[in-house]
C-alpha cells in the first residue's frame, strides 16, 4: 500500500509541476517544490500538495534565477545537440534538490551543485540514467505501443523525482543533521 501511496503521489507532483510550469518562467520553482514535495511525502511529512506550494513561495525567486541560467544554457544544449551534434556532459540534476534542502546564497548554491555532481559523478550518473531509461520509454513507447504513452505522461517527471529523492538523500545525509 506504500508503494501505491507513493505512485499516487507521484502522479499528483506530476501534475502540480505541470500546472505551475505554464509559464515558462516558474520552471524552476516548480521543479525545486517537486523535490521538496516528494522528499517530505518519502518521509512521510505533511500533504504532498500544502508542501509543494510552501515550496514553490518560498523558493520562487532563487529557483526562477536558476531556471533562467539553466534554461537557456538547456536550450542552447538541446539546439547544439540536435543541429550541431555535440551531446551535453552533464545535467544540472543536483541544483533543484540543493534549493529545496538548503538555505544558501543563489551563487553558493550554484557552485555546490558543481561540486555535488563532479564529487558524486556516480550518483548523477546513476539519475542520468534514470532519465535515460524514461526517455527511452517514451519513445519505445511511442513507437511500439502509443496507447502507452499517457501512463508515461501521466506517471512523468514526479515518477523520476520520487526515484531521485533516496539518492539525494543518500548523499545529502552526512550534510544534514
Amino acid at each position: 500500500m506504500r508503494g501505491l501511496s507513493d505512485a499516487v503521489d507521484a502522479i499528483w507532483i506530476n501534475i502540480l509541476m505541470l500546472v505551475t510550469s505554464i509559464p515558462i518562467v516558474t520552471i524552476g520553482a516548480a521543479l525545486t517544490a517537486g523535490h521538496d514535495a516528494a522528499r517530505r511525502s518519502l518521509a512521510g511529512e505533511g500533504t504532498v500538495t500544502r508542501n509543494y506550494f510552501a515550496a514553490f513561495r518560498s523558493n520562487f525567486v532563487k529557483a526562477t534565477g536558476y531556471w533562467l541560467i539553466f534554461g537557456i544554457a538547456g536550450a542552447i544544449s538541446v539546439y547544439s545537440w540536435i543541429v550541431l551534434q555535440i551531446t551535453p556532459l552533464l545535467i544540472p540534476k543536483w541544483i533543484w534538490a540543493l534549493q529545496s534542502r538548503f538555505e544558501n546564497s543563489f551563487w553558493r548554491t550554484l557552485g555546490n551543485a558543481f561540486v555535488f555532481g563532479v564529487s558524486n559523478i556516480g550518483h548523477t550518473l546513476g539519475m542520468a540514467a534514470i532519465d535515460a531509461i524514461y526517455i527511452a520509454l517514451l519513445v519505445g513507447s511511442w513507437f511500439y505501443m502509443p496507447q502507452g504513452l499517457f501512463l508515461l505522461l501521466v506517471l512523468g517527471y514526479g515518477t523520476m523525482i520520487m526515484i531521485h529523492v533516496p539518492i539525494f538523500e543518500h548523499v545529502f545525509r552526512k550534510y544534514v543533521k
